[in-house]
């Protein structure tokens, strides 16, 4: 049997069958019939001896062989998608396009106000951002799903570099009237009684777990997350529980509200806002302009 040659529309209708639940659905999204869809497979199938698939029900199950193609699609589709984009860029002469993911749940004001200027610098580049709080950004930006990352957490790789955006202090913020507002700072056994509120991430991802309580062995009483920042302010201002916040936050989402911002710990806990680019990248114009408008406005507060 000769070398078999994979063809990318197979790996296309894999990973839409895999995305959409169903042949119907995948069939829709790449404006195929269902039968004609089918008839691709089972001709791949027949042609090189091999079963993608099998029927449990209504359902699909995947075989081996169709769970191995699935990997490669996931990975090689994403950026034989990207190239296509950068080479239609060149042809149409336009300056690219830039897809920004967050793992920064409080940076979406900040964003704001670096998207407003950006766009009005580059009219011609496409700007898209990715607000998905709970994606794996350095998987997304090595996959080519997307081109930059702003993230706290940068990962030294070889083949991505993070450039500090600017510095900030994440702060425990507690109600002006609560037992701890009277203090400077507070310890982890402080927290013991309280109920905490977070964003929705793991607690692998949250500093006031990996960096403060879990290290002297402390959890909270109670710990809820909230999907946004301006709840988890009016939660704290009912006197619903306590949260953990950068401090910038204080001079502009927290401004006037009935907020004390007290320290973690003795030396408190740092943090840095980072931009992750692919190495090599960081030179692309549009991608140098948005690094350029970052790095000059830093934490200024909001107009």
């Amino acid at each position: 049997m000769g070398i078999i040659m994979i063809d990318r529309q197979h790996l296309a209708i894999l990973r839409e069958v895999h995305r959409r639940g169903s042949v119907t659905a995948a069939a829709e999204k790449l404006n195929v019939t269902q039968s004609a869809l089918s008839h691709t497979v089972a001709k791949f199938e027949e042609r090189h001896g091999i079963k993608v698939w099998t029927k449990t029900g209504r359902g699909l199950r995947l075989t081996q062989t169709g769970e191995y193609l699935l990997s490669v699609a996931e990975r090689i589709l994403p950026q034989m998608e990207h190239a296509e984009r950068v080479l239609t860029d060149f042809a149409r002469g336009r300056r690219g396009a830039l897809r920004v993911g967050m793992e920064c749940h409080p940076c979406q004001r900040w964003l704001t106000r670096i998207a407003t200027p950006y766009l009005a610098e580059w009219p011609d580049v496409d700007f898209d951002v990715r607000t998905a709080f709970r994606f794996d950004g350095i998987e997304a930006l090595l996959g080519f799903e997307i081109d930059l990352l702003i993230t706290p957490d940068p990962v030294e790789t070889p083949e991505l570099q993070f450039i500090p955006v600017f510095d900030y202090e994440l702060v425990l913020m507690v109600h002006e009237t609560h037992p701890l507002a009277s203090r400077d700072h507070v310890q982890p056994q402080d927290l013991l009684d309280e109920e905490l509120i977070t964003v929705p991430v793991t607690l692998e991802r949250l500093d006031i777990y990996t960096r403060f309580l879990v290290p002297a062995h402390c959890r909270p009483r109670q710990h809820r997350t909230a999907e946004t920042i301006d709840l988890m302010l009016q939660l704290v201002c009912a006197g619903r529980g306590v949260t953990v916040l950068p401090d910038w936050l204080l001079q502009e989402d927290a401004s006037g509200l009935p907020i004390r911002a007290l320290r973690l710990g003795d030396a408190g806990i740092q943090k840095s806002i980072n931009l992750g680019v692919r190495r090599g990248e960081e030179t692309t114009t549009y991608v140098d302009g948005f690094l350029k408008l970052a790095r000059g406005l830093g934490r200024s507060p909001l107009p």
